[in-house]
């Protein structure tokens, strides 16, 4: 089993990419599902072929779907819609679409996601290509789980007991607005629940990568390394960049010239900034990338000599390790500043701030009760220094009150 994960900066040229992967890969005989999670779906314009919600066979081996996010939210989301329809008409709030308050903002694009999972247990498919949103969107997806599921834990059983304890009242006093039942708490539960197993497919790095797909171009390149950055805050292994619509070198005369010199600079610059990461070139085609015959030109190109389905890089992201005595904690966080690094502890959790986004880290049993006694950042490897454990230090202290 094996999972795919492309992005990038939107226009980039990750949904050709994925498709011609999918080509590639059903070619060399794996059953192979490229499925687009993306609202703004592409997916059958790149195939040249219309293509639904659920799997629809392309060629040999080869199938594809743009998922309907609507759809697997009213599947997943049910009783919970059910809930937000009884307590808008206890509003009186006829005049807004039930629709509309049918999910918060972003999880649209969880349900989408969850079809990962689906496949993935599924058994039918060797390969599953995800052509995801834009980067910023992606990222943002797919550190939910991460969130979620330490909310499920330490808040949700407390808020679940205090609303069945609140429910005979509240209906009394509002005069019949119904809080949540046991079944939509179930609904909202076994939703995070699936999550917490799709995290964990993707970030099994023997299962699942991400490959990052750019354009030789300076913004393109620094939304990338932003996004390498927090791929490694969430532990998500990236095993490749693509180098999409590279001009080659017979074009680079005349009018093309100097966007040809331009692509060079920016090339030697993607090799600096990602290596060991494996680079993917493929040069601008000579006529649109849509259909099943320049797609496997773009496949070829990508992958001469590669197994498209293999993991190209296995970078450890975490690391605990003991020095002279102390536990240390390695993050490999690439392309940061120093400053903009924050780092908090409470309990068995460690929180590591980098800009907006948050990673929670729980510590395993060999650092729990150990206070962060320091930290270092250096060659894109942030170490955090453990001291002893606070019981450890309370028994010392006694043992010296003793004496």
């Amino acid at each position: 089993m094996r999972i795919i994960i492309y992005t990038g900066k939107g226009g980039v040229g990750k949904t050709s990419i994925a498709a011609s992967t999918g080509v590639r890969l059903a070619a060399e005989g794996y059953r192979t599902l490229v499925m687009s999670t993306d609202a703004a779906h592409s997916l059958s314009d790149s195939f040249d072929q219309p293509l639904g919600p659920d799997p629809i066979k392309i060629a040999e081996r080869l199938w594809g779907q743009e998922v309907d996010s609507v759809r697997e939210a009213e599947k997943r989301w049910g009783a919970v819609q059910t809930w937000l329809t009884g307590m808008m008409n206890w509003a009186k709030l006829n005049d807004v679409s039930t629709e509309e308050m049918l999910v918060f903002p972003g999880m649209e694009e969880l349900f989408s996601l969850m079809q990962i999972k689906h496949h993935a247990v599924s058994g039918q498919y060797d390969v599953i290509i995800v052509d995801c949103a834009p980067t910023g969107e992606t990222l943002r997806l797919l550190s939910y789980p991460n969130v979620l599921g330490w909310w499920l834990e330490k808040i949700f059983p407390y808020e679940r007991r205090l609303v069945k304890i609140a429910r005979p009242v509240a209906k009394l006093v509002t005069g019949g607005l119904e809080l949540p039942d046991d079944n939509v708490m179930d609904n909202i539960e076994n939703f995070i629940r699936e999550l917490e197993i799709l995290q964990q497919f993707i970030l099994d790095a023997s299962v699942s990568s991400v490959r990052l797909v750019i354009n030789p171009e300076k913004m393109v390149i620094a939304e990338a390394r932003r996004a390498f950055t927090y791929l490694n805050l969430f532990g998500f292994n990236t095993d490749a960049i693509v180098v999409n619509r590279v001009l080659p070198e017979e074009a680079g005369t005349g009018y093309w010239s100097e966007w040809r010199d331009i692509h060079e600079k920016y090339e030697k610059e993607i090799h600096e900034c990602f290596n060991p990461l494996p680079i993917l070139r493929v040069p601008m085609m000579k006529s649109e990338a849509t259909g099943l015959s320049m797609l496997q030109q773009i496949g070829e190109a990508a992958f001469t000599g590669r197994d498209a389905g293999a993991v190209f890089h296995h970078g450890k992201v975490q690391e605990i390790r003991k020095e002279d005595g102390v536990y240390i904690l390695d993050l490999v966080l690439p392309f940061i500043h120093k400053d903009q690094l924050r780092l908090s502890q409470k309990g068995d959790e460690l929180t590591v701030q980098v800009g907006i986004y948050k990673r929670k880290v729980v510590l395993p049993r060999t650092l729990l009760g150990r206070p962060i006694a320091g930290a270092r950042f250096t060659d894109h490897k942030l170490s955090i220094r453990f001291g002893e454990r606070e019981s450890t230090i309370e028994e010392g202290k006694s043992e010296k009150n003793e004496k």
